[in-house]
């Protein structure tokens, strides 16, 4: 009779002990268990014992354990190697949150405070001291804003020192990080006690890790602080040259850019633009004397040369009606161009945009200007009422004003690469336009459709991600509205199908052996692994782990790596989940690591990533969790996982993977049927011979 389920054999052995072999049922309470090991080598109080796992990573099986009583004793030690061997010890078990917790109970993170505090030793041990440090507080069970100011100041001197280990101020950096983002007050005390000049001292030092850290620090300081402040912080910064440094010294460094470092650029990116947020929010004040003068240098570059004046000599009325005909010229809506941008957005970002392109670029202007005042009035292009819409436009494509995703890592080199970078965009595109326009030989009634093709072209243009605005203007011109219609069919005739009912009864008979083939992908993917970021409480994706199918398709093997190493074998992975143990498979808000968080509060970037796979750990159900590094890895994933459970594959990437298999068969299996019409419907079958005598008989030889 074989024994329950919950029943297993596992090995129990002891220092200076003969080992046992016992059956575990997980069923019965681990005290009751420890009791029995106990009993059997005769060992009083099992109350003070633990279970630890022999392999892996050695995590403990219950939280009353004397290991992290010895490992804080050791951190107490006269001895300096005693110390280091106490937090080598620490650091490694420290990822476990039950060890953590008992850590943590036992005041580890106070003792851990006292040694970064005493600053005894500014090499290795304070290194480990730190590092040991931020794992425990990265399982969330303390907050950031417990920290107390003399130890939030201690940290601040590492990293203002000049002679400090290379291993030391990364770390200190990351603890500043995770104190301004989770903390206002202590953010503040960070904020008046690091100088940016330091900060700019890091980002110069050819590190990568510290590059990225400071970087990380500067990004936390600036989204901490009040725009006004924000913009005197860039203003000083771009003043030290950091746009210069980055963009050459970072983004074109011969070291490839890591993940982390990319999402901070794409935050300091998402922050530059983000100054443009008021002047968009803010509409044209028509009481305002600068604005007035600003719409009349705008005319006035446009239709008076420079030291003339048109209206020099004419009465007040007559001069009111040229220039609100100028201003109609222009491309205002109303004779009235106050009431034009009274729109928000754009608002004065729009008029903003347009003054910068007549000061900047003269001749261009005054050429779109009077080149499209002299066509008919139905085929010329309104400069104003183009420029309030592009300048809509950028603000979506760029994102202005929305708040920073916690995991992209999409930004534009282009915008580290120039001064006035948003201004400079506009310039282009506002050219193009008028090319467009030109291309399409549009008429007022088109205007929509003008800016549906321009925005087209911005979107796959910025899409290429080029390193510096001619690249930029080299491709958008490279672009045009016959590219755009030629891209367009290509992408139509690669998603259309054809609905005759003979052949979408063929494609249903290829159907199950092309979804074989796609299983067939998805598994051997989950055989190949994928590398994994775990997201901590502070949704920071620092570390890394990575899991595969095994090659039989039973076991998943799983286990944590360094960044910056190759994928491990399968065979040194440290942990297994049989596919047997599977229950079911969860995605997205339905997963406990995003659960948890609540629903509020969570980054919709982080849950459309996420999955889970719940399993039996005994009588209790237990979680897998992932976070995909990609839209395309969650669907391999998740398509793979489905398909071990014996679930049908749903993702989208399926759906697309098939109709692409589906079209391509089909077209091979209809090759020779080129140029021939199929008809709708079979032919009629004709009615059989009235005898079959036509039947030719083999036997029969030939004269």
């Amino acid at each position: 009779m074989a024994p329950p389920r919950n029943v297993v054999k596992i090995a129990v052995q002891m220092r200076d002990a003969i080992p046992q072999l016992i059956q575990l049922d997980q069923a019965k309470p681990l005290a009751a268990v420890l009791k029995e090991v106990c009993d059997a080598w005769s060992l009083p109080h099992s109350e003070r014992y633990a279970l630890q796992f022999a392999d892996g990573h050695r995590r403990y099986i219950t939280e009353n354990d004397r290991e992290a009583e010895r490992l804080l004793r050791g951190l107490q030690s006269e001895s300096r190697e005693g110390r280091r061997e106490a937090l080598r010890h620490l650091l490694l078990l420290a990822p476990d949150l039950t060890f953590a917790r008992e850590v943590i109970s036992r005041d580890g993170l106070q003792r851990l405070g006292t040694i970064i505090e005493d600053g005894d030793d500014l090499g290795e041990v304070l290194a480990l001291a730190l590092r040991a440090f931020l794992e425990l507080m990265e399982h969330g069970v303390v907050s950031w804003e417990t920290l107390s100011i003399p130890f939030v100041r201690k940290v601040v001197c590492y990293v203002n020192m000049n002679l400090m280990d290379a291993s030391v101020q990364p770390l200190a950096l990351g603890l500043l990080e995770n104190v301004t983002l989770s903390s206002p007050t202590l953010g503040q005390l960070v904020k008046s006690e690091v100088p940016l000049d330091r900060l700019l001292v890091h980002l110069q030092v050819m590190n990568q890790q510290l590059q990225t850290k400071a970087m990380a620090l500067l990004t936390a300081l600036l989204q901490g602080a009040t725009p006004a402040e924000r913009k005197h912080m860039l203003d000083y910064l771009w003043q030290k040259n950091l746009r210069q440094f980055i963009y050459k010294n970072i983004i074109h460094s011969a070291a490839p850019l890591g993940d982390e470092m990319a999402h901070h650029l794409y935050v300091l990116q998402a922050l530059m633009l983000g100054l443009l947020e008021p002047r968009m929010r803010t509409p044209l004040d028509p009481y305002s004397q600068e604005q007035r003068e600003q719409l009349q240098a705008l005319r006035q570059a446009a239709f008076e040369p420079e030291g003339e004046s048109m209206g020099a000599g004419l009465s007040t009325d007559r001069r009111r009606s040229l220039c609100a005909r100028e201003f109609r010229k222009l491309g205002f809506s109303n004779s009235n161009p106050a009431q034009d941008l009274e729109r928000v957005p754009p608002g004065l970002l729009a008029l903003d945009n347009m003054l910068y392109f007549s000061r900047q670029a003269p001749s261009a202007y005054s050429r779109f200007v009077l080149e499209n005042s002299s066509r008919e009035d139905k085929h010329e292009c309104p400069f104003a009422r183009s420029s309030i819409q592009l300048t809509v436009l950028l603000c979506d494509l760029l994102h202005v004003g929305e708040p920073c995703s916690e995991t992209a890592q999409d930004f534009s080199p282009m915008f580290f690469g120039q001064d006035q970078s948003f201004h400079e965009l506009f310039c282009v595109s506002i050219q193009l336009l008028n090319k467009t326009w030109k291309e399409m030989r549009a008429t007022q009634e088109d205007f929509d459709k003008v800016m549906q093709v321009v925005r087209e072209q911005l979107a796959r243009t910025l899409a290429l991600k080029p390193s510096s605005l001619e690249l930029f203007r080299t491709k958008v011109n490279a672009l045009t509205y016959g590219e755009v219609l030629r891209l367009r069919q290509t992408e139509r005739l690669h998603q259309e199908g054809t609905l005759a009912p003979p052949i979408l009864e063929l494609r249903e008979k290829l159907k199950p052996e092309l979804l074989g083939l796609i299983r067939q992908q998805r598994l051997l993917r989950l055989c190949e692994g994928t590398l994994f970021h775990k997201i901590s409480s502070r949704r920071r994706q620092d570390k890394l782990w990575f899991c595969c199918l095994s090659p039989n398709h039973k076991v998943l093997q799983y286990g944590d790596v360094e960044e910056g190493v190759g994928p491990p074998t399968p065979e040194s992975l440290p942990e297994q989940l049989p596919v047997a143990n599977i229950r079911a498979l969860l995605t997205g808000k339905d997963c406990p690591h995003v659960r948890e968080k609540g629903s509020g509060k969570q980054n919709k970037d982080v849950w459309e990533l996420a999955f889970s796979v719940s399993y039996d750990h005994g009588e209790e159900e237990a979680y897998l969790n992932f976070i995909a590094p990609s839209k395309r890895e969650f669907h391999l994933w998740t398509d793979g996982l489905s398909a071990l459970l014996g679930n049908p594959m749903g993702s989208e990437q399926t759906r697309l993977d098939l109709e692409q298999l589906l079209t391509m068969e089909t077209k091979l299996r209809l090759l020779e049927l080129e140029n021939v019409p199929i008809p709708e419907q079979p032919p009629p079958v004709p009615p059989p011979p009235t005898n079959f005598n036509f039947c030719y008989d083999c036997s029969i030889a030939e004269p």
